[in-house]
């Protein structure tokens, strides 16, 4: 398990290039409670707007967020989607577009329509044309000078124009003659247009189009890829399949079956983006096949349980590694916290906090932490530092390390993360990780609890959680004196 978080760490700074179809990805959330009167249809209540973006962009975003950097090359129209689609790219960190205007065809733009975490219409706008010759050239000037200091290419076809047979044989060509591998995420029924590929990606779909075998048994899923692999003359095959996994075709001819990582399924927009990216990024830092997809197969399961075209942090794929293996896939610092955070939250859940020594567990922290819990959809817990507990609690305490009481703490089925924090306060946490909900005991008022202030100026809750009578670790700690004494 370490050596695969060594390739997840190794994955900071990695450059890659992203060629092919750009889209902007348009949210627009709100809610709908009525069916209209004019027809039997749901009445939606627009209430903000999200872009982002999309396609290939959304290949580069993922990138960007596992660490990487991305070189992102498409082509846009000449319209305020276009424009918006720059202005998405640009506010993207780890992220440089290249993108040819041309005003022949619209920009794509996928219109999103969510209430209550729930995609109710998805509206496209799109052309779809062959680029003319000289924004192709344009777009091949970029490619050439971002390949010289790239470590894979990785060409992203959603079928709107930019990858033809032709731009793909030549993309491909100039990444073979520098020595890069080049991963391709198909769209066409024909995959032998991919040829040159070193990596092809196709979805269960894809797969089962092109060769005409059915893709739900892992049997048949491996007869695909070693189908494709000698269709295409692509040496490595892996068919992403949804709820039924991954299929592998290595290079070497072994077929490979995973099962999928995924807990909870919100929403699959993008969820092929984030594993070609994932994939790529592996395999550019010389990792084997079989860890580049199951880490990207652990980066899709990921996705899917958030709302949106979403994206996958190193962090979070660290912590995949450890989940359910060991409670330490639960313990992260201050900036791992504070992305878990906005990542729950932005899947729509609710993140509550709740802080304290917690040096001995007892029935009062259990009742304190359920009643936390039931508060929201997430609960993360900050635990005063060795140090912090020996300025509040004297020299003798605590009666176990921070690192013991965060394992323990991290094991109980309420707890989502643990988070330890070195202040005497956990002001510094919850301003950081900006929670929705704050909970303390009923032993505090509402408006002496630390950082409330901070949570309801974001529009959130503080809540006081009823005490459980007799109950105290420093009673406890006394007690257990005492009867040594004896």
């Amino acid at each position: 398990m370490s050596r695969r978080n060594e390739w997840i760490d190794a994955f900071a700074g990695v450059k890659l290039v992203v060629f092919g179809d750009v889209m902007l990805d348009r949210y627009t959330f709100g809610d709908c409670n009525r069916i209209s009167p004019e027809a039997p249809a749901p009445v939606f209540l627009a209430q903000r707007v999200e872009e982002m973006v999309g396609g290939a962009g959304n290949v580069a975003r993922n990138i960007a967020s596992l660490g990487g950097r991305a070189a992102l090359i498409g082509a846009i129209g000449d319209d305020s989607a276009g424009l918006a689609l720059i202005a998405a790219a640009d506010d993207t960190a780890g992220l440089t577009a290249h993108l040819a205007r041309t005003d022949i065809a619209r920009t794509a733009v996928k219109n999103r329509f969510i209430a209550k975490n729930q995609q109710m219409l998805r509206v496209d706008e799109e052309d779809i044309v062959d680029l003319p010759e000289a924004s192709t050239e344009a777009l091949f000037a970029h490619l050439e000078r971002e390949l010289e200091d790239a470590a894979a290419l990785i060409l992203s076809d959603y079928g709107k124009g930019v990858l033809s047979r032709a731009t793909i044989a030549r993309a491909a060509a100039l990444a073979h003659a520098r020595g890069l591998p080049v991963i391709t995420d198909p769209k066409s029924r024909d995959l032998a247009r991919y040829r040159g590929a070193t990596v092809l990606t196709p979805n269960a779909k894809e797969a089962e189009e092109a060769t005409g075998l059915s893709c739900q048994s892992d049997a048949g899923a491996g007869e695909a890829a070693a189908l494709i692999a000698g269709q295409t003359g692509c040496p490595v095959v892996v068919i992403t399949r949804g709820p039924q996994g991954m299929t592998v075709r290595a290079a070497d001819g072994v077929i490979h079956h995973m099962p999928t990582a995924a807990r909870e399924v919100f929403d699959v927009s993008g969820a092929g983006d984030t594993v070609v990216a994932a994939l790529a990024l592996a395999l550019a830092c010389k990792a084997p096949i079989e860890i580049a997809a199951e880490l990207a197969n652990r980066a899709a399961g990921i996705v899917v349980g958030k709302v949106g075209t979403a994206t996958v942090s190193a962090a979070e794929l660290h912590r995949s590694l450890h989940a359910g293996n060991t409670a330490s896939g639960k313990i992260a610092d201050l900036t791992g916290a504070a992305k878990a955070c906005r990542d729950w939250q932005a899947s729509g859940q609710r993140c509550v906090f709740t802080n304290g020594c917690f040096d001995l567990l007892h029935p009062g922290h259990v009742s304190l932490l359920a009643f936390a819990r039931a508060q929201g959809d997430k609960l993360i817990v900050a635990i005063n530092s060795d140090a912090s507990v020996k300025r509040l609690k004297g020299p003798d305490r605590p009666v176990q390390n921070e690192h013991a009481r965060a394992v323990v703490m991290a094991a109980l089925r309420d707890v989502d993360l643990v988070v330890v924090f070195d202040e005497d306060t956990p002001l510094e946490a919850i301003t950081a990780i900006q929670p929705d909900v704050l909970v303390k005991g009923a032993d505090y008022s509402v408006d002496a609890v630390v950082g409330g202030d901070v949570v309801t100026a974001r529009g959130g809750n503080v809540v006081l959680a009823p005490l459980l009578d007799g109950h105290s670790t420093t009673a406890a700690i006394g007690r257990a004196g005492r009867h040594a004494d004896a």
